[in-house]
């Protein structure tokens, strides 16, 4: 062999080792920014692990998407309400899932609050950062929940999204029989 295909050789080898361990250690040397997502747990919740490994939950911020069946007695429920709210609140997990998977199942949190149950309170963007709230409450599977938009940076953003599907009958707002999931929740506790 020349010399000149021995280095040509020697050349190919030492970057096909370089790609290989960039790719080995890429996520060690540069981790993904954001917080991983472990779990959908409906429309506007979800459970993440932070870049430290701690585990939490997460409730959106300024709104409210249709309630998801929790109980087996609420997977069997043949009441026309609860049919409505938990198809469209599989609607908006669906979608939510769709968006997670789009971001690489990783989300950036601005912590607003937390609530009651311990859940970090959070607007949530995808890293290319679309407002997550925003493609929700604009798709119409989701509503702005008022009593906390105080506590909403992006209040006019929500409010513009939900007003675009209200005008366009998109989702819910084409739904004559739809219950405001807040309302739901406390019919469905009498």
């Amino acid at each position: 062999m020349t010399m000149r295909k021995l280095n040509k050789q020697a050349l190919i080898w030492l970057c096909a080792g370089i790609i290989i361990l960039g790719l080995m250690g890429c996520d060690r040397l540069f981790p993904p920014s954001g917080d991983a997502v472990e779990r959908i747990s409906d429309g506007d919740t979800l459970t993440v692990k932070d870049p430290n490994g701690n585990k939490f939950s997460v409730r959106f911020a300024c709104m409210d998407a249709p309630e998801v069946p929790h109980t087996n007695k609420e997977k069997q429920s043949k009441r026309a309400s609860d049919r409505n709210q938990f198809t469209w609140g599989a609607k908006a997990q669906e979608r939510l899932q769709q968006l997670v998977k789009q971001g690489g199942d990783r989300v950036t949190l601005n912590i607003t609050d937390s609530d009651r149950y311990g859940r970090k309170v959070a607007e949530v963007r995808l890293k290319d950062g679309t407002f997550v709230q925003q493609v929700l409450l604009r798709e119409g599977l989701a509503k702005v929940y008022r009593p906390y938009l105080n506590k909403c940076p992006s209040k006019d953003l929500v409010q513009q999204a939900e007003a675009e599907a209200q005008q366009q009958k998109r989702g819910i707002w084409g739904d004559a029989k739809f219950v405001n999931p807040w309302e739901y929740r406390s019919l469905s506790k009498l």
